[in-house]
């Protein structure tokens, strides 16, 4: 029985890939330094598959910002603004595609969310009439320098229906009439890895969902023929994960691909489906190992659907894998000593995971030595641990009523009693967060390293939101934020503050480019045993006359950007985080805090694949927002924010949020969300981001008016504010303030048109 992953995270145990990126773009490290860097990491983590007694390694897995950008640059669909640059050195070509060029004006490809995941891929651009400069695919030199060194390679490709269903056809084209040259584009590469593999992996999780059009789904086998060809020598596989196939069943099986892999943790339902209708020459892989989640896998449950995949098939037709790519889990749980005992037995991350496949394989083959009584002690173990469940916790849920997902008056009442506020035509505010300066963070490390009193920590800050509110008075911003200088992340800040929480010292998972997050571990019931925000708020809003927001991160965030037990519904975890956050803004409106601001950057974001599974989680997580927002007046304004998601689908779930204000970026596709605006109307009053925040390019005055005279034609100029896409914390602040000076300046100018 083979064993295979579907990739590793290409970040490196300590982030070296972010620090090398970094030195790069900052022009302290050379070309060549940063290619030597990527190099010795590839290395390092194909020893670690072989080590772990892998039958492959996985190659084309690493990129040096992003696979769909890299299938990208292979298919040659290079948008006209970058083509001086066409011809140049890759890595340079590829960096300004994802993150612009300030020198040059030249804004990034759009970018969003990786299907129900918290990575960020770039976003394709697709014409009428194409003109592709093909580039080789790194793929085909990683494979080439890993047969040198006597690893047995598996390549990995994003599939060519996934990346062109994630493409964007500008101004209406038909992006599906490029099918045939994206295939030619494909078979090229595939010749070129096909000497150098045992298998080349392409993958298909838009399989897994209901987006692709009945048309094109019925190309599929056809297309993926002529692309086994062209991978004569080596097995082609057809990887699907995220998700059960469902109805894509049937084009799965008719590709001829020699392997299909499907995922056994998000789409267990499928197995039956598939065993009973797999050609007897195709060989099905197992993807028994979760690949998005940090638990150690339960031997127990796992060895019963192996077993039921080998009676169908025989051991030598099935293969074991991870559900998806170990992209979205941390490297390596070795030195994790501040965990808890019974989490961190619990624990497993990619190198892990990796073993796991091995000793799954062997007690499927009928091998042991205690490996099955060890992995169930652990399991168990922690399930009973006294921590795991408070009875407190499970009261407080079930006295939930229907009463508290309602405020108490409809939008419009509100709008009324939230006039004190005495706000100006197109109100400007920003998402909440200010640059992280290396002085914020020196405190920060400080407080945590006991070099620093509580008293001369809180001076620190209290410093910076000082500043910030200066700052902001300057620009003449109408909604004012005190910048979060005391928050690492918007998520593991506040799982710091309630307990079933636990955090890990170097757990870090990509997110996109050289950002990368540490998310907090639920394990247990989620309560709050005190204010979190409170004192900063208040001391914020002591600074101004001007109102301060509220900065709350929502449920359903805290949930997505987490790693969440596997023993108790993710809908029931969210409702005990909302209960908690509830609180926490029923303290702020006490205290005089009239403006509340609940993030909910991740509810597209954790929406399943299919539209039947998408509104059961769309209901539980709209109620979970409305019982954290509605115990407050209706003179308090409750903001949200939303951002790198399609919302155009769910604009109606949306607005059944209830939230008075709603941000959400929009400066990348040149505010091309807002036509859904168009077609369903929203009640609340909207800030379509005006500028992208995760470019360095501060942009003119003009190109912001012009998104917000953009916004107009959508949105009725009461209800518009404006705002940049996102927070401002990965920025400095020479880019910062240029850019909000330009905003405001674009602000007054509307304003004086308008009034």
């Amino acid at each position: 029985m083979e064993t295979h992953i579907l990739g590793f995270p290409r970040i490196g145990k300590n982030r070296e890939l972010k620090f090398a990126q970094e030195a790069y773009w900052r022009g302290t490290m050379a070309a060549d330094e940063l290619a030597a860097a990527a190099r010795e990491l590839k290395r390092r983590h194909w020893r670690i598959q072989r080590d772990a007694n892998l039958d492959y390694v996985a190659v084309g897995d690493f990129s040096l910002y992003d696979q769909m950008l890299d299938a990208t640059l292979m298919v040659g669909a290079i948008p006209e603004r970058f083509s001086p640059l066409a011809g140049g050195p890759t890595p340079d070509l590829l960096f300004v595609m994802a993150r612009g060029d300030a020198g040059h004006g030249i804004p990034a490809l759009e970018m969003t969310k990786w299907f129900d995941a918290n990575y960020h891929y770039l976003v394709p651009e697709l014409s009428a009439d194409p003109d592709f400069h093909p580039h080789p695919h790194p793929a085909v030199a990683d494979a080439e320098q890993a047969k040198e060194l006597g690893f047995t390679n598996k390549a990995v490709l994003i599939g060519p229906f996934t990346w062109l269903a994630l493409a964007k056809g500008r101004e209406g084209f038909d992006k599906w009439t490029l099918l045939p040259p994206v295939l030619d584009a494909y078979r090229k590469t595939l010749e070129q890895l096909a000497p150098h593999c045992a298998v080349i992996q392409l993958d298909e999780p838009i399989l897994c969902t209901d987006w692709l059009p009945a048309g094109v789904l019925r190309r599929f086998a056809s297309a993926y023929g002529g692309l086994k060809s062209a991978a004569s020598g080596a097995r082609l596989m057809l990887a699907t994960y995220f998700g059960a196939l469902g109805a894509a069943i049937p084009h799965a099986l008719a590709t001829g691909c020699d392997i299909l892999h499907i995922d056994l943790k998000r789409g267990a339902e499928q197995l039956d489906a598939v065993l009973s209708a797999l050609p007897p020459d195709m060989v099905l892989s197992l993807g028994v190992v979760d690949g998005r989640n940090v638990w150690k896998n339960n031997f127990s449950r796992t060895l019963p659907v192996i077993e039921r995949a080998v009676a169908a098939l025989g051991g030598n037709r099935v293969m074991l894998g991870t559900s998806c790519s170990l992209l979205h889990c941390p490297v390596d749980l070795d030195g994790e000593d501040a965990l808890p005992e019974q989490v961190r037995a619990r624990m497993a991350f990619a190198v892990q995971k990796c073993s796991e496949l091995d000793a799954l394989r062997r007690l499927a083959e009928g091998g042991d030595n205690g490996l099955l009584a060890r992995n169930r002690e652990a399991v168990e173990g922690a399930e009973a641990h006294p921590d795991t469940r408070r009875e407190e916790v499970r009261k407080a849920c079930a006295a939930v009523t229907a009463e508290m997902f309602r405020r108490a008056s409809p939008i419009g009442e509100r709008r009324a009693a939230q006039a004190w506020l005495k706000l100006p035509l197109f109100p400007a505010t920003t998402i909440g967060s200010f640059p992280q300066t290396p002085d914020i963070r020196r405190v920060r490390r400080a407080r945590k390293r006991g070099e620093l009193s509580l008293r001369d920590y809180k001076d620190a800050i209290k410093k910076e939101i000082e500043g910030c509110i200066k700052k902001q008075e300057h620009l003449g911003l109408d909604v004012l934020v005190h910048g979060e200088a005391e928050r690492n992340d918007m998520v593991e800040y506040f799982g710091e503050q309630l307990q079933g929480f636990s955090f890990t010292q170097n757990g870090w998972v990509q997110s996109y480019g050289s950002r990368c997050v540490k998310p907090p571990v639920i394990y247990g019931d989620v309560r709050r045993e005190g204010p979190m925000t409170l004192e900063w708020s208040l001391y914020a809003q002591s600074l101004t006359e001007k109102p301060v927001k509220g900065m709350l991160t929502g449920p359903v965030t805290i949930l997505a950007w987490s790693f969440v037990r596997d023993d108790l519904e993710r809908s029931e975890v969210c409702k005990q985080i909302a209960l908690a956050i509830r609180d926490e803004v029923a303290d702020l409106e006490r205290a005089g805090v009239r403006i509340i601001q609940i993030d909910e950057a991740a509810l597209r974001e954790g929406m399943p694949l299919t539209a039947e599974k998408a509104k059961t989680y769309l209901r539980w997580a709209v109620d979970s927002f409305r019982l954290a927002s509605s115990g407050v007046k209706d003179s308090t304004q409750i903001h949200t924010h939303m951002c790198y998601s399609e919302f155009n689908a769910i604009l109606a779930w949306i607005a059944e949020m209830d939230a008075d204000v709603i941000s959400i970026e929009s400066s990348r596709s040149g505010m091309e969300l807002l036509g859904a605006f168009d077609e369903f109307h929203y009640p609340g009053a909207v800030g379509p981001g005006v500028y992208d925040i995760h470019s360095p390019r501060v942009p003119p005055q003009g190109e912001i008016l012009g998104l917000l005279e953009k916004a107009l034609k959508h949105i009725d100029k009461n209800l518009l504010w404006v705002n940049p896409d996102c927070g401002l914390k990965t920025r400095q602040w020479a880019e910062v303030m240029p850019a909000l000076e330009n905003m405001m300046a674009a602000t007054r100018k509307l304003r004086a048109r308008e009034m």
